[in-house]
């Protein structure tokens, strides 16, 4: 890979057997999971609010938010902080992976599928993964490239905030 102005650094994650990327521009911070604090009248998959620093941000099941069976809380269970569109807003996602570096010609296109939640697919790129043993496997895996803006979560962002 070349390390041209091009190239982008991406954090991945997974949801169930799922691995998503979003742009590493975006993260503000990575915290463990931590119960928010319920609202009435949202949708299901906004889990509540928490504080950040004196900023109440809302946490949004990802999974759920893409018509997905919610996520089971566990060890590994975290929140994903990220700016979308100048609001903060927390992910509740299964567990953060890794950090890679991407370059934009590695990106394919989504697919064009008659759904509406295709459109929140910014892009594909396989990335290689490392094993247990520090090997790498060059055939990798798959990794759905989130477009936080395409979630469209600003309405129930100013609802919940």
């Amino acid at each position: 890979m070349t390390n041209d102005t091009s190239d982008r650094k991406i954090v991945t994650f997974s949801l169930g057997k799922q691995t998503f990327g979003i742009d590493m521009r975006a993260l503000i911070e990575i915290r463990e999971w931590d119960e928010p604090t319920p609202l009435p009248n949202v949708p299901s998959f906004v889990k509540g609010v928490t504080n950040l620093r004196g900023n109440v941000i809302p946490v949004v099941g990802l999974a759920e938010r893409l018509g997905w069976e919610a996520s089971a809380i566990h060890s590994r269970s975290c929140i994903l902080v990220v700016n979308i569109a100048g609001k903060q807003a927390g992910f509740l996602v299964d567990e953060v992976n890794d950090i890679v570096a991407i370059g934009e010609t590695e990106i394919q296109p989504a697919p064009e599928v008659e759904t509406i939640e295709a459109s929140v697919i910014a892009g594909l790129v396989r990335i290689a993964t490392r094993a247990k043993d520090g090997t790498r496997d060059e055939n990798g895996t798959m990794v759905l490239l989130l477009d936080l803006d395409a979630l469209s979560l600003t309405k129930h962002l100013d609802l919940a905030a």
